[in-house]
């Protein structure tokens, strides 16, 4: 059987959650709002109206470009790409053609062990279409609300080898987007959008056959299961002899998981583009450049780094604490204030400093943090925001868990209060009565009892039988409600048993 490789390319439109849309000065909220309630003459298209461009998308398209290593070019322009459609009711989109806002950039990503570099075409400015609403009673309706929305497109070059390489690359974009507070980029809100374009070939063949550009893709899953789709179609076509010989668009039907033919995909004459005669061409200087170079975010990829070389954390941890920004905030101020505590609270003469035992604290937070306050969070579908833990008590409790006066199953007592009330770690094992025992008097009579209880288990251990101590060790805690501290009660008993 012939083999065939997969052409893939993306073209991914992403939101901006500027105050105002492109053009007007329009809320640019409106998906919450009533249908068609935050629109004007501008955005719905209403003859003598002029634009005016949004300054801020303008700042975060650049910035944008910037984080995904674009060239900017010197002066941009907008231009005007006409095509009717029930959506866009002036009868073309103002968009940018041949000088967009960025060019030649990448973006680096890890796919199952490997580094993987996809090439971006360009990075270009443009107005959302409105959107369309099909009933049940077979009438479609428009809601203008959205119509002006800024977004950003991002064309990538067809370096795509496999379905699940989008996915993965569509996950790392997101988040970028999310580092750099431009976008919410949640695809299901469709903040995040994509067309994935897909041909195949013959091995070997160098040349590029036409292509089919899916839409209607509004989750991550989705991409890769209709790229997968379309790949056995077409391949289905090509060993019949039936190839594709035009480009066209499909939908993905999200309830048959199959893609559905919708039209022959326009070619790029077909859109008559032509300078917007209403809006000047940007300038973008050297000085400008600096400032937003200036303002620009570390990155998920240089913040996983970090984590791993500055703090220790394994890659499988920086991956996840990096997955979220507010998350990674969240720990970083958490190791800040274990530094802080470390710096001021500890007796120098026990000789603990950060330096020496920073391996130890890293586990602590990663083991805490990450298996334990994330899972209270997750079961209660709340996000890191909503979080009533500070860092500073989080660590607290951190360093009560490194002195031991918590073991791991109070600690964990202690860790879900605090999750409920927000409360203070030392405040809740006092109010609870929740601390360790510490003192060897107290111990002692409590082991004396147990002692006294148990002569068969008593005799038993004296006879050899180690798992005797443990069992005597295991009433001392149900009497103590699990508070002895383990290490003091294995020596006061194993002490009293000679």
């Amino acid at each position: 059987m012939k083999e065939y490789e997969i052409i893939i390319g993306l073209e991914i439109h992403v939101q901006l959650k500027t105050k105002s849309k492109m053009f007007c000065g329009c809320d640019n909220v409106g998906e919450d709002k009533e249908s068609n309630t935050t629109i004007c003459p501008v955005c719905t298209g209403q003859p003598g109206t002029l634009p005016v461009i949004n300054k801020q998308a303008v700042d975060w398209a650049v910035q944008a470009a910037l984080a995904l290593n674009c060239r900017i070019l010197e002066y941009s322009k907008f231009d005007r790409k006409s095509y009717f459609y029930p959506d866009l009711p002036k009868g073309y989109q103002i968009s940018q053609y041949d000088q967009p806002i960025g060019v030649g950039g990448f973006i680096n990503f890890e796919i199952n062990g490997q580094m993987k570099k996809i090439k971006i075409t360009r990075l270009h400015l443009e107005e959302d279409a409105a959107k369309l609403i099909h009933s049940d009673k077979d009438e479609t309706l428009v809601d203008f609300n959205r119509c002006g929305t800024p977004l950003i497109e991002i064309v990538t070059e067809a370096d795509f080898n496999f379905p699940e390489e989008a996915k993965i690359f569509l996950q790392e974009l997101r988040l970028i987007m999310r580092y750099l507070e431009i976008s919410e980029a949640d695809m299901e809100k469709g903040h995040l959008r994509c067309d994935a374009n897909i041909s195949l070939r013959p091995k070997g063949d160098s040349k590029l056959y036409p292509k089919t550009e899916i839409k209607n893709i509004n989750s991550f899953r989705a991409v890769e299961k209709a790229l997968a789709f379309e790949e056995k179609r077409q391949q289905a076509l090509w060993e019949k002899g039936k190839q594709p010989d035009k480009q066209s668009t499909r939908g993905w039907n999200e309830k048959t998981e199959e893609t559905e033919e919708q039209r022959v995909k326009e070619e790029e004459q077909d859109y008559r583009y032509f300078p917007e005669p209403d809006l000047p061409p940007l300038h973008f200087t050297k000085e400008y450049l600096k400032h937003i170079q200036s303002i620009t975010v570390e990155l998920p990829a240089e913040r996983r780094e970090r984590f791993i070389s500055m703090y220790g954390f394994s890659k499988y941890e920086a991956d996840i604490l990096v997955s979220d920004k507010k998350l990674a905030n969240y720990a970083e101020e958490v190791i800040s204030e274990l530094k802080e505590w470390i710096n001021t609270e500890r007796p120098k003469d026990r000789g603990v400093t950060w330096h020496t035992h920073k391996e130890e604290f890293i586990k602590l937070v990663a083991n805490w943090l990450i298996h334990r306050l994330l899972a209270l969070l997750n079961a209660q579908h709340l996000e890191i925001k909503e979080l009533k833990v500070t860092p500073e008590n989080f660590a607290e409790l951190i360093t009560l868990i490194y002195e031991k006066r918590v073991n791991q199953q109070t600690a964990q007592k202690v860790l879900e209060e605090m999750f409920k009330t927000g409360g203070d770690p030392s405040n809740i094992i006092e109010d609870k009565k929740l601390g360790q025992i510490f003192d060897e008097n107290a111990l002692g009579k409590i082991i004396d009892e147990v002692i006294k209880e148990n002569p068969k288990v008593v005799l038993e251990y004296k006879n050899g039988k180690g798992a005797a101590l443990q069992f005597l060790m295991g009433q001392v805690m149900k009497k103590t409600k699990g508070q002895a501290e383990p290490k003091i009660l294995n020596e006061l008993l194993v002490h009293k048993l000679k």
